[in-house]
Order: C-alpha cells, then structure tokens, then sequence
C-alpha cells in the first residue's frame, strides 16, 4: 500500500501538466518532511493524535543510561556527565539518592521494596542504595566521592538514602542489571563478556562465560531464563537457572542494544553494526565506550578521578572524560529490530537506515516501542512490521522506558538528560505543518481536497519566497464542510497545516491534495542543430559502408549509444545516410507542458518559410535530402504548448538554425581526352559542378590504383577546375598475346565535389 500511495504522490506532483494540477501529500516519506507537533505518521501513510508526551525533568547530567521505576510512580535515573542516580516524583521533583565515584553509573534496577542496584563503569561495581536508612554511614571511600559530586551538584544529596558496595565484579564494564523475582540479582559486563550471578545476601559467583567481548543487554522471561544479547558478533542467549546456555539467534547486526519480551513469549531484540565478512566484527570506534557511547577526552567533571584504561585496543580514558552521542561500533549504520518467537524461529521485524535503537518496551496497547537516536525519535511497531513515528523527544538519544503511574511510560533520553511522562491517553491538541511545496512559477491555488475523520481542521497559506517566516500571508482557515478553497494569495510556494482533536472518534488524516494552476510562460527552445548526410535510428542500424562512415554521428550534442524511446528528452543514435538530413532540438517548458513542434525550412533568397512537418512530439526529425535542390537552407522549429492550453492560452517560441548546404548532384566531367606522346599518356578533362566547389579528381590506368591528381593552378576551390598532366606508359606485359597490344590504354577519372558526390569518366588512349 505504502509503494501504491507513493506512484500516486509522484503521478500528482510531477506528471506533466493539464491545465489545473494537484500536489497531495499521503505518504510516510512524503509526511516525514513536515513538522508534527503531537502528531505520528504511519507508515502506510496518513496522520493521527500522538500518545500526551510532556517533559517531566531535565537532568543536570548530560546522559541518561538506564531509567527504572518503583510501585509508587517514581522514576530513577542512571546518568553520566556526572554520575548521579536521581529520583523523580510524579510531580516532577527531583532528589540524588546517589553520587559515586566512578564516571558512569550505567544500569539501574528497582526491587519491590523500592532498593535500587546500581551498576558503575569503568571499572565499577554494583552498588546497593536503601531508602529510608538515613542513619546508616557509608563507608570512606564512598563518603569522599559523594561529598565531591554534592559539591558541584545544583541538587543536594537526600540523606534519607545509603548506599554501600554489594557485589564487585574487577571487570572493566557493568553494562546491564536484571532482578528476579526470588531476589537474584544478574549482572552483565565487559569486555569479557561475562554474567554474574548475585544472591540476595550480596554473594556473587560466575554464572556464565561467553566468547564474546560484551554482554550488553539482560531480559528475565516467564520461565526464569535469562536471556542476554552481545555484542561483537551480535547473539541472543537464553541462559536456565541452572546457567546453560544456548544461542537462539545470530543476528546480522554486531551488537544487540535492546532486548523486550511480550506476554506471549516472543522476544524482541534490537541489533545495530555493521560486521565483517565471515563473521568477524568491525572494529569498533578509537575510543573508550560506555552505554553505547564512545567517550570524549576533552572536558573534566571530577579532576580527582584516577586515570582508567579503556577497553583492549583502544586508547586510555582520561580523567573526567564524558560521553559522546556516538554508538558503540563507529559509524552510523541504522537499526534491526528482530522477533523471536516461542519455538525460536526468527525474523526481522523492522529496520531503519538511519535510526539507532537504544530501548524497547510496550505500550498500553501492547505494540512495540523503539526509542532512537539520533534524532529522539520513538516508533510504534505493530507485529506485521507496520509502524508509526510516534514522538520527537527534544533530545538526540531516547535511551530507556520504564512504567508509569495510571498506564503509562517514562522515557529518558540523552544529550540533553531528560524525563518525559508517555501518557496513555492521545494529546488532547496535535498539529501538523507541511513541507513547502515549490509551484516553480506564479500560481493560484484552488481547491483543497482532504481524505480523513474526525475533528479536524485544514489551515493553508503561500508566499514568494521558500522561507514562511518572510512575510508570508497568514494561515487562512480552509472551510472543509463547504467548497474548501484556499484563501490565499496567488504565489510560488504554498504550505498546509492540519490541527487534530479528539472527538467522537479518533482524528486521522489520510491524504491532503491542494489543487493549483500556474501562470502559462511560453516554453523555450535551447538549442537547435542540423546535420545533412545523417539519419536518425531509433532501431535496427542502416546498413552502411565500412570504415569508421558506418557508426554513430553526432548532431549538436552528445551521441547516445542506446536507442531511446520516442518521446525521449535526447534523440536516438544518428548515422551517416546521404539520402537524409537529420535535425536535432532541445527544448523545456516551466509549467511541465506537453509540448508540439512544427518544423519549417527556408532557402537562400527565399522569403517565406514553407512548413516541412507539423504535430511533431519527438525532439528530432529526419528529412529525405531529395526533397530539397541543391542549395544552401535554413530550418526553423516552432515549440507549442497547445496540448495543454486552450487556444486562446496557448504560447509558442521558436529558433532558427543556422545555414546549412544540401547538395546531391554529383560533378560533370567533359573534354575528357588522351594521348600517347613520348612514352607518356598526355590527359585533359575538365570537371563541373553546379552547386558546389570540386574537392579532388584521381585517375587510374589499366584498372591499376586510384592516383591523386591536381588542376591547373594546384588549388581546388571552383566549381569549374580544369586538368592537364601526363603520367608514364604503364610497363608492357612479358606475354603481349595475353595482355593484347600494350600499346592501348584505359584512363578512368574520377572527380567528387565538397559534399561528396562523385563522378566518373574514361577514355581510352591508343599508341600511334
């Protein structure tokens, strides 16, 4: 349906002008160029009210790497630049509950009792954070890197929080946390890609080693397995209790970034990353990471920090360094979002070029949500891969979901740190502003014609210049429920806005389609060229001599190799045909007319133009030289746009060529005679042409070769030339009973002029 609509889009906006023309919009790609303002694009194409999306908190950390959420409604952030781990109400208030030493606190998890666990990075550890202990003291270490980050905090510490180390894994990364529900804590790391398991009681051991360089994301299914997702060759596992694993799918992608799992048991997984052939990897980016972020080296958030090493390859991390919007392998080589399904069997479920996955979830309505980067865009995924471009986040990376009160969902982005509340209701006002449309000429502009329901209303407005903000007119309201016709001022540009309401039932644009009719400007003839001798040959080639006379010629521009179809912008291959005179123009017309021709010719001394041909659609034509005599003749092209005008509206141009010569009749020789004088053949003749000045004259002896031969005078440029030379007595033959009596002696001349017409003559000279 997507492919129909956009046929349809490009036959409306660009076919070749009737008169009055329609510029609809109704295609996902098409829509994408506006602005939505609590509007989502579908990809089938067409317009509806967003989910409410508000901004909840602005973070003073540029990053947020993970959002979770307890049973009272209240977000927890993991943040970088600097590390901190908020809290943030319903309401929007927000406290630090912790501030560690390390430069990234990285993934975050909630219990039911509303601890958290977090994971820091490099080299970090998995911290315990309690609420409501506020008499508990933390220990030095930790004490001197809190009071350093309350310092440079605009948010003070809540004392009603403590934290404390609870499992260290002396591994560079912590990428990942999941809780189960006996209270077993999981946690993914780096870079060598190993699961930890932690018990209640804070005990952690090894639970499972993968050949991989990092275990990037964890998900728990129904069942109590784990399932993790890596990245270097881009596997999902899925890990029993007991820790054996097995690989359920070896993505395209390099890395897994996010992993979903539905009531059903299907698992989602995002992959991202170009790898090698044959299953290496690309290498990653020149650059410590974190979060799927590469590290920067060029600001200090903590002076004090010890320097860090960074992963095996690549350079050391300085001190205080933050994180970058870049992902984990480099370059920007867009997302795949995958299903598993229950009996494992695989399939790509959605894909883009240029958005990066960084988070899954599902809504209220159970479809598949995808925050992106870099552009903070979350999608809606349906389970036959349809899917709407849902939010814009104003920020580059939408980075995790977590639950919300009443049905809905936190969203935390990166660069900048925000939190914004998904709600579970539609906005209750969304607008839509449309791309400029470029008429490219002066037009007025009709009626609007609009495909959707509900409560909607169309608005439209035009100007001069491609930029609305330069004294456009203002947004006039177009009346839907009578004739719908667009109130502006007839101009260039044009532009529409749609504003969407809920009503009795939900609002939706289908497709928006303003009818205009530009201002006829006359169409212009470019360029003009004709060559004598040449026909064009839209098919099977004309035979022709040998030589190089036998391929294409060119006719006031570039040959084309291929034979075009008839109503082709560039004429077919010409070939040398003297019979033909071959005329080539170009031609274009500001409204997109359909265009016809009229062809005239003209000769020397003439006055009037007399009409070779008429109702041409081709931008070439090929004439019989018969039809004209020998002379010299000028052609003229007359370019109408009638078929798309009335008569009365209709316009022409026109361009003459320049003078160009026919000439078909070939030389006349006469006076042709021979003598034998001196052990010489003495010869004369003269050569005439009517039109034409004679080219060169040879001759031959006794069928022997052809033999240049020059006039009297040695210049041939008239169209007279007389001849007079002697050339010596060909040899007699050893046997003269075969070869006769050597004393006779057959002369063929042979004479052309300028244009090549040739004549030939002989004479036949006898010894005395």
């Amino acid at each position: 349906m997507r492919k129909f609509a956009l046929v349809l889009l490009l036959l409306s906006s660009f076919a070749l002008a009737q008169g009055t023309r329609a510029w609809e919009q109704s295609s996902f790609d098409e829509l994408e160029k506006g602005t939505a303002k609590g509007i989502a694009i579908r990809s089938g194409g067409g317009l509806e009210l967003a989910p409410a999306f508000k901004l909840l908190y602005t973070s003073p950390s540029t990053y947020i790497w993970a959002i979770a959420s307890d049973a009272k409604g209240n977000a927890y952030l993991a943040t970088g630049s600097p590390a901190r781990v908020y809290k943030v109400t319903p309401e929007g208030q927000a406290t630090v509950v912790f501030a560690p030493k390390e430069l990234q606190v990285q993934a975050l998890v909630v219990d039911k009792n509303g601890v958290l666990y977090a994971g820091t990075s490099p080299d970090g550890k998995v911290y315990r954070i309690e609420p409501g202990a506020a008499a508990a003291k933390p220990k030095p270490a930790e004490k001197t890197g809190e009071a350093q980050a309350t310092a440079s905090s605009e948010i003070a510490l809540d004392p009603a929080y403590s934290s404390s180390v609870y499992f260290e894994p002396k591994t560079k990364y912590i990428w990942d946390l999941a809780l189960a529900g006996d209270g077993t804590l999981y946690v993914a790391t780096g870079d060598r890609g190993e699961i930890f398991r932690v018990t209640p009681k804070g005990e952690g051991t090894l639970f499972f080693k993968s050949d991989e360089a990092h275990i990037r994301v964890l998900a728990l299914d129904g069942k109590g397995n784990l399932v993790a997702g890596s990245d270097g060759s881009g596997l999902v596992y899925r890990i029993s209790p007991a820790g054996e694993a097995f690989v359920l799918y070896s993505a395209p992608k390099k890395e897994i970034t996010a992993l979903a799992l539905d009531k059903d048991g299907n698992i989602y997984a995002a992959g991202t990353g170009e790898k090698r052939s044959g299953g290496a990897v690309a290498p990653t980016t020149p650059a410590a990471t974190a979060g799927g972020f590469t590290f920067s080296t060029t600001s200090t958030a903590n002076p004090q920090q010890p320097q860090q090493p960074g992963p095996p390859g690549q350079p050391t991390l300085q001190p205080g360094a933050v994180p970058l919007p870049m992902p984990i392998f480099g370059a920007v080589t867009g997302s795949e979002i995958y299903q598993i399904a229950p009996d494992g069997s695989p399939k790509r479920l959605w894909s883009s070029r240029d958005d990066l996955v960084y988070a899954l979830a599902f809504d209220p309505r159970g479809r598949l949500l995808a925050g992106t980067g870099n552009k903070g865009r979350i999608y809606a995924i349906e389970r036959n891969g349809d899917f709407t471009d849902l939010l814009g986040a104003s920020a580059s990376q939408v980075s995790g979901f977590a639950r919300a009160p009443g049905g809905g969902l936190y969203a935390s982005t990166s660069n900048l740190g925000k939190v914004f509340a998904l709600g579970s209701a539609l906005e209750s006002e969304g607008s839509y502003e449309s791309d400029v449309f470029d008429a490219r000429i002066f037009s007025r502009w009709g009626r609007a014609e609009y495909r959707g329901r509900g409560n909607v209303e169309l608005f439209a407005r035009s100007g001069n210049v491609d930029n609305p903000d330069r004294n456009w007119s203002p947004w006039k309201k177009v009346d839907l429920a009578k004739d719908a016709a667009l109130d502006v001022p007839p101009a260039r540009f044009v532009q529409w806005k749609a504003v969407l309401r809920p009503g009795s039932e939900p609002p939706r644009i289908d497709s928006v389609a303003l009818n205009y009719r530009s201002k006829n400007v006359a169409p212009a003839l470019d360029d003009l060229a004709v060559q004598p001798g040449a026909r064009f040959q839209a098919g099977t080639r004309p035979s022709a001599s040998g030589g190089d006379d036998s391929g294409p010629i060119q006719v006031g521009g570039p040959t084309v190799s291929q034979p075009a179809p008839a109503r082709a912008d560039f004429a077919p291959p010409a070939f040398r045909d003297p019979d033909y005179v071959a005329i080539r123009w170009a031609a274009h017309d500001d409204n997109d007319d359909d265009l016809v021709y009229s062809i005239y010719y003209r000769g020397d001394g003439e006055t009037n133009w007399k009409l070779l041909k008429d109702g041409v659609t081709d931008k070439f034509f090929s004439v019989e030289s018969a039809l004209f005599p020998d002379g010299g003749y000028t052609v003229k092209v007359v370019a109408s746009d009638a078929p798309s005008h009335s008569p009365d509206d209709a316009l022409t141009d026109e361009r003459e060529s320049g003078r160009f010569e026919i000439d078909t009749t070939p030389p006349v020789i006469s006076d042709l005679a021979g003598a034998s004088e001196a052990g010489a053949l003495h010869l004369l003749f003269r050569a005439s042409d009517a039109f034409s000045p004679i080219r060169r004259a040879e001759y031959s002896v006794d069928a022997g070769d052809w033999n240049f031969v020059e006039p009297v005078g040695q210049i041939s440029d008239s169209r007279t030339e007389n001849y007079d030379f002697s050339v010596p007595i060909p040899a007699a033959a050893p046997d003269k009973k075969q070869r006769g009596d050597s004393s006779e002696h057959v002369v063929v001349v042979r004479v052309y002029d300028r244009y090549g017409n040739m004549a030939t003559a002989k004479t036949v000279v006898r010894g005395k």
